[in-house]
């Protein structure tokens, strides 16, 4: 059974109207929602979702994902190949950086331009829902088995993205917010290896002036005291044991955060 996967920030209503889409063309897909409440034309937010999750797939799943402020503009409709041979998954949405960092982090990548509108809504395309009306399509193609180059040609000149830069300033660890979660939990840019250099479990680190301890889960701390982690993702993890680090710290996604090493 082929499996194809939805990340976008259309809320309710219209992922709907996508999994009908991919289900007329093939009626054998296994639709997986990652999430559809990715902040409006959050394309960095959308690209970390996808990229915590995709290595948990299996071989050939097809991943569809729009978040697309540039609907209905010049912006090219993409297809990407990602990871060894034999164990590809592919990625469909717009050429906005939102695939990059999922694909990148199998392997190889292929990027194609989607230009075949054979394979595009029969009925038409608007200028405001390319999800239904390219995107899906084209990924219930690619989950029945066509072959990538099916959908246009090659390009190399995508538009690249990544999560942003982290650095050092003396005792600082300087990086972003790149997701708050639906619990209130903001990740970071600030990966592992990184903020083990610099502090151990059981330490004390000052998010952007305010003292927490390190540690290595929610529990080690009282009800509603705050925290930093490292997160499942592998990134540094602002938290609040049973309540909103979000919220607290008024942090979201794009946001500047400074961790102080104590």
């Amino acid at each position: 059974m082929s499996v194809i996967t939805l990340t976008t920030d259309f809320g309710d209503l219209y992922p709907a109207a996508m999994k009908a889409v991919v289900l007329r063309i093939n009626p054998d897909a296994k639709i997986v929602d990652i999430t559809h409440s990715i902040s409006r034309a959050g394309i960095r937010e959308g690209a970390f979702a996808l990229y915590s999750l995709v290595p948990y797939f299996p071989v050939k799943t097809v991943h569809v994902a729009v978040v697309d402020p540039g609907v209905g503009t010049f912006r090219r409709a993409l297809a990407i190949k990602a990871g060894e041979t034999g164990r590809e998954q592919f990625f469909v949405g717009p050429d906005n950086g939102l695939l990059i960092p999922a694909a990148r982090c199998l392997g190889e990548m292929e990027v194609y331009e989607i230009t075949n509108r054979d394979l595009l809504l029969k009925s038409g395309i608007s200028a405001t829902f390319h999800g239904r009306d390219i995107f899906a399509p084209v990924g219930a193609h690619l989950s029945k088995g066509m072959p990538i180059e099916g959908v246009g040609h090659r390009v190399s000149d995508f538009v690249d993205l990544d999560f942003g830069y982290f650095g050092v300033d003396g005792p600082f660890l300087m990086g972003k917010v790149v997701f708050a979660d639906s619990f209130g939990n903001v990740i970071t840019n600030i990966p592992e290896d990184a903020i083990l250099q610099f502090c151990t479990f059981g330490s004390k680190v000052e998010v952007n002036g305010r003292k927490v301890p390190f540690v290595r889960s929610y529990g080690f701390v009282g009800q509603e005291d705050a925290l930093a982690l490292i997160g499942s993702h592998g990134f540094l993890e602002i938290a609040i044991n049973q309540g909103s680090a979000a919220l607290q710290f008024g942090l979201r996604g794009g946001d500047p955060v400074a961790i102080k090493i104590l």
